[in-house]
């Protein structure tokens, strides 16, 4: 009998890489659709035409267009396409690794900056959507409550080191949180009243730390930041 044929293992690496540059593009094209008409008003026609990329791809890709916001937001937020969820990113351990309360703030006041920077003019759109089309308001609930959970992690830190100010109650902590870095606050500041992000930063620093930890231990002012 003659030696048995050895089959060559089916490798899909490289289709698996144009399928993720697909996904990329699509994802490029409809931000910049949805920022610049809304998301009510952007069709998977006009974003399959922009990305020229077949509907039925994108169909297969992201499922609706509701899912094409999805990973708009995901990528948007995350700063990429590492399917990495939000507190595992290493920007968010090593906040929390900062070391004293008010480093802890500094440093999530420096990532809400950066995330919004990103996000915001998106996530305006997702707010104004959100009146009109239930998608948009559906998308609009689940990323609130997602936010409002993880900033409350920020409280958890805090109040398990003691940190937080006397009779302040951890749940209106995480409300405080999730209202001082909102996207609303970060555009009425950085866009309705024209300051610089670095400016933001610094008055999230300080307004974090005067809030939310016991003064007696923890200075409310931030190291400065250019």
């Amino acid at each position: 009998m003659g030696e048995p044929v050895k089959r060559r293992r089916y490798d899909n690496t490289r289709r698996q890489a144009l399928t993720m540059a697909t996904k990329a593009d699509v994802v490029t094209v409809a931000r910049r659709l949805f920022t610049e008409q809304g998301y009510p008003a952007t069709t998977i026609t006009e974003i399959a035409d922009a990305a020229r990329t077949p509907p039925a791809t994108i169909y297969r890709l992201f499922g609706s267009k509701r899912g094409i916001l999805k990973d708009v937001l995901d990528v948007t937020i995350g700063g990429d396409e590492e399917p990495i969820e939000f507190q595992h990113r290493p920007e968010v351990k090593q906040a929390f690794a900062a070391g004293d309360p008010g480093s802890i703030l500094d440093a999530f006041a420096l990532i809400a900056r950066n995330v919004l920077n990103r996000s915001a003019a998106l996530q305006n759109v997702l707010l104004t959507s959100a009146a009109v089309d239930a998608e948009a308001a559906d998308m609009l609930a689940v990323a609130r409550q997602q936010r409002h959970t993880g900033q409350s992690r920020i409280v958890d830190a805090l109040a398990g080191d003691g940190a937080l100010r006397d009779h302040l109650d951890p749940a209106d902590a995480a409300d405080i949180v999730y209202t001082l870095m909102s996207p609303e606050v970060f555009r009425i500041l950085t866009v309705e009243r024209s300051w610089s992000e670095a400016k933001y930063e610094r008055w999230l620093a300080a307004t974090l730390r005067a809030q939310l930890l016991d003064r007696t231990t923890t200075p409310a002012t931030p190291t400065a930041r250019p």
